[in-house]
């Protein structure tokens, strides 16, 4: 079904209008346009969810409203009508009085969207201070309170760190911070809950909905997840390349969709399952062995007071044999990611042993670990921040293995075939990170991982930025993967339905601990622990199957 343009009465009651909006892309492109005539509405106090792929031009619809489009990419066509102020067109000075007032936006990435060199505190405070809001001790009164409101811990403290100290989900509910702190009549939100454990998704999400209904704010929500749209989307905007395939009350088009695109779209959503997978039989020796590992963060400073101690990776225990997937999942915080950068040595570990194939590599001098690289790869969270922004795709993905000792060529041919693997055309070879989505990113990122063939494979939130339907493809193609080399991987995720449908084991850690071990079927039937059924339980509309 084909963009509808909404009539006049809903015209004049919309918060936001897009008109007929084209916006078109470089020559040599895959296609002509990144959004392509497409007209909605946003009306006062409405939730909208605009739903598609990766690539489908969700967030340069949202960029283009926000005047925030890259040079290299422009409107040609069509009107973008805020309140009663037209968009196209509009003076730098105009559009930096309405972002933030009037209308605000909580962006994709977090890493890349807040400032290394400013703690959280100042990054919230400037919002306010951009548009003289209040004293400077009510400025930092309003940042802790907005601290307090995103769930984040111990705000007095947080308030003074940098963003790279903090959890993946943590950045992003500073980021959520920022963008609520003028209350805006508008609020644009990207992709908010991705990198979220299910229990601060909930909690994300309970409070977007609790700001909208008690200011009456509009919110247009970007999301490849059909769950977030089932729990709070009045109404729904389907997008394919660029252009509207389908739009409506957010009940009808989750009931009966239209159109093929959005029934697929649906049927792509991964579900909770607690049924083990059948593997071939493999050896009784476990290729990783991980013995009492323990990770301290020290931050602050004793003199000042502010000194602040964080057990990140608090004598945790496990194995891993051959040809077979251990999930690591847990809430943001919980320390599966310092876990896995311990395993792959990029930071040393306080104490414990971590056994590859017989080898404790825990005291391992880098000199010493450089000829195990290559068999223990890593798939990171954060695909921007992962990958060199000056080098093109294939730069990136034949550097490590040329340097390894594998002739160019060859290193050409696999790097183009793992791509074409993960779901990217011959085109992507020649181009860099900026020219990708986040979606595409992070195929790249999962491509760079493969090319060494490892014999241990640690996926750090691999699948987290993906749609659901490439999400499918990748966890399908990391099982083939599996299968054909019997690569082992510590699959680490926030996402309960991913972990039980790829692992053959699972871990939950909770606050650096390890609180349970068990195969799926104990895991999500049967759950030892209060924190596991706590887990399971905030996963909207799933039951185990």
């Amino acid at each position: 079904m084909a963009s509808i343009p909404a009539s006049n009465t809903v015209a004049a009651a919309a918060m936001l209008s897009v008109r007929n909006l084209t916006v078109s892309l470089p020559v040599g492109m895959e296609r002509a346009h990144a959004v392509n005539g497409i007209s909605f509405d946003l009306l006062k106090g409405q939730i909208l969810c605009i739903i598609g792929e990766s690539g489908s031009g969700k967030s340069v619809t949202a960029n283009a409203i926000m005047g925030l489009l890259p040079k290299v990419i422009r409107v040609t066509e069509g009107s973008i009508r805020l309140d009663d102020t037209e968009i196209i067109g509009a003076g730098p000075e105009q559009l930096r009085d309405l972002r933030g007032r009037v209308v605000s936006m909580i962006f994709q990435d977090p890493l890349s969207a807040l400032n290394p060199l400013m703690t959280v505190g100042d990054q919230i405070t400037e919002a306010l201070l951009a548009h003289n809001v209040g004293t400077a001790d009510s400025r930092k009164d309003r940042a802790l309170q907005l601290l307090t409101e995103v769930g984040l811990p111990d705000p007095a403290l947080l308030y003074h760190q940098y963003p790279f100290r903090l959890s993946g989900g943590q950045r992003q509910r500073v980021m959520i911070a920022i963008a609520l702190a003028l209350e805006p009549t508008i609020l644009i939100a990207d992709e908010p809950t991705t990198a979220l454990d299910v229990t601060t998704q909930a909690q994300i999400l309970n409070l977007i909905r609790d700001i909208q209904r008690r200011k009456g704010m509009s919110v247009m929500f970007i999301t490849h997840d059909f769950g977030v749209v089932a729990e709070i989307a009045d109404s729904v905007v389907v997008m394919e390349k660029g252009k509207i395939v389908e739009q409506g009350p957010a009940g009808r088009v989750l009931t009966t969709p239209a159109h093929p695109y959005t029934k697929r779209l649906i049927a792509a959503v991964p579900r909770l399952t607690s049924t083990n997978r059948v593997l071939p039989e493999t050896s009784a020796t476990p290729i990783l062995q991980v013995e009492n590992l323990v990770k301290t963060y020290r931050s602050g400073s004793r003199l000042l007071r502010s000194a602040r101690t964080v057990k990140a990776v608090d004598d945790v225990s496990f194995e891993l044999k051959p040809g077979r997937t251990l999930g690591v999942v847990g809430e943001s915080g919980s320390g599966k990611s310092s876990l896995g950068r311990l395993l792959i040595k990029l930071m040393d570990s306080d104490s414990g042993r971590i056994l590859f194939e017989g080898t404790d590599i825990a005291t391992m001098k880098e000199n010493a670990f450089r000829a195990l690289r290559p068999k223990i790869q890593m798939i990171f969270q954060d695909p921007f921040a992962s990958l060199n922004p000056r080098s093109t795709i294939a730069h990136i993905l034949t550097v490590g293995p040329i340097a390894h000792g594998i002739p160019a060529s060859q290193a050409r041919e696999q790097a183009k075939a793992l791509l074409s693997h993960v779901g990217l055309d011959a085109g992507a070879f020649g181009r860099y990170p900026h020219e990708f989505s986040g979606g595409q990113r992070q195929r790249i990122g999962i491509a760079r991982a493969l090319m060494f063939k490892p014999k241990l494979l640690v996926a750090d939130e691999s699948v987290s930025a993906l749609d659901v339907s490439i999400q499918a493809q990748i966890l399908m193609l990391l099982d083939q993967v599996q299968r054909e080399t019997g690569v082992s991987m510590v699959f680490i995720t926030h996402d309960l339905r991913v972990a039980s449908q790829i692992c053959d084991e699972i871990v939950v850690m909770q606050k650096g601990r390890v609180v349970e071990v068990g195969p799926p079927s104990q895991i999500f039937l049967d759950p030892q622990s209060a924190y596991t059924r706590e887990l399971v339980a905030a996963i909207p509309g799933q039951e185990p199957g």
